[in-house]
């Protein structure tokens, strides 16, 4: 789903509308927003984000968010709300991840999303901790 290039109190609230029956309709939701678009989010944007999560987690699924723009990126870095979500690179490998809760018999024709782990994007405090040979989980 394609997030709108302002995420302000009224597009957020409009954009929860849009969302919300996708959430309460389904067992498991699985959501990928595009964030490719945004080119303004405020504190109602990230809260929405934070609401659909807690929603879809309510019912065992879950929100992935795709193709940030760099607007969005620096709002959700500042927040320390990106460390929430799993961030892609495009919507098609946030997708193609949720493929890892398919039967068995289905896992050969949708690779297992760590075989496509480049694609997933890493914040920069961890790859530098990373790089520093830092134990982040410790």
């Amino acid at each position: 789903m394609r997030m709108p290039e302002r995420m302000n109190l009224k597009q957020a609230r409009s954009f929860f509308r849009e969302v919300e029956p996708i959430l309460n309709t389904r067992d498991r939701p699985q959501l990928v927003f595009d964030m490719s678009q945004v080119r303004h989010i405020d504190a109602a944007g990230v809260d929405v984000l934070l609401k659909c999560m807690r929603e879809a987690m309510k019912r065992d699924g879950d929100v992935k968010l795709a193709s940030l723009s760099p607007q969005a990126a620096v709002v959700l870095e500042l927040t320390r709300t990106g460390r929430l979500f799993e961030i892609y690179e495009t919507s098609t490998h946030a997708v193609k991840s949720f493929s890892s809760f398919l039967p068995n018999a289905l896992k050969h024709y949708y690779p297992h999303p760590a075989a496509d782990a480049a694609h997933l994007v890493v914040p920069e405090a961890f790859a530098a901790a990373a790089n520093d040979g830092v134990d982040i989980a410790a």
